[in-house]
């Protein structure tokens, strides 16, 4: 599994709701897409939630790497960079994700980019971010968790969606979002 996330981020007086509205014509059109498990339209606006700057930045959870390459090979995010340029786009690679039932009634999503040191014992690291993402699914406020690292700037990603406004206080490695639509893709076969 592969998570993938771009962030755009906007000027300050950017209208947001061109965001909303986007968030909502567009959002339907993931909803069956191979090889994806979801796609999290995200957005934040200065001021909001902690937030230091306006944001568009989608989260996806991708089964395989053909749906991701796939997706970004075609109209859709071709579309996306004709609006607002071509983004970078940042990729992990997943250790676990958890997904309740009830996970596209998500309303806010919290991501999280934390550094391993050198030399770290990824094994446990692994285990630890795992065991955590299983178990937050489980205590009811979090609908999705996911686990995963890079290993070109050796960082983790914690990502979760959550019913209500997370407890969490928003750092410089912790982003708070307001989820505008959660897409369901077609799981990858076999």
């Amino acid at each position: 599994m592969i998570a993938m996330q771009y962030s755009l981020a906007l000027p300050a007086d950017y209208d947001m709701k061109i965001i909303d509205r986007r968030i909502r014509d567009k959002g339907l059109l993931l909803d069956g897409f191979p090889n994806l498990t979801f796609k999290a339209y995200l957005r934040a606006a200065r001021g909001d939630l902690g937030s230091h700057e306006n944001l568009y930045a989608p989260f996806y959870v991708w089964d395989r790497a053909e749906g991701t390459s796939d997706f970004l090979c075609g109209p859709g995010f071709q579309t996306l960079a004709n609006d607002f340029g071509w983004p970078s786009v940042s990729t992990w690679i997943v250790w676990q994700t958890s997904v309740a039932p009830e996970f596209r009634e998500a309303k806010f999503a919290t991501r999280e980019i934390l550094p391993i040191e050198s030399h770290a014992p990824l094994e446990e690291i692994r285990r630890r971010d795992s065991d955590e993402a299983r178990a937050t699914v489980e205590g009811g406020d979090v609908l999705a968790s996911v686990a995963g690292f890079e290993p070109t700037m050796w960082t983790r990603v914690r990502f979760r969606l959550w019913n209500k406004v997370p407890g969490m206080v928003p750092g410089r490695s912790v982003q708070t979002y307001r989820v505008g639509h959660v897409a369901r893709g077609r799981p990858a076969l076999g």
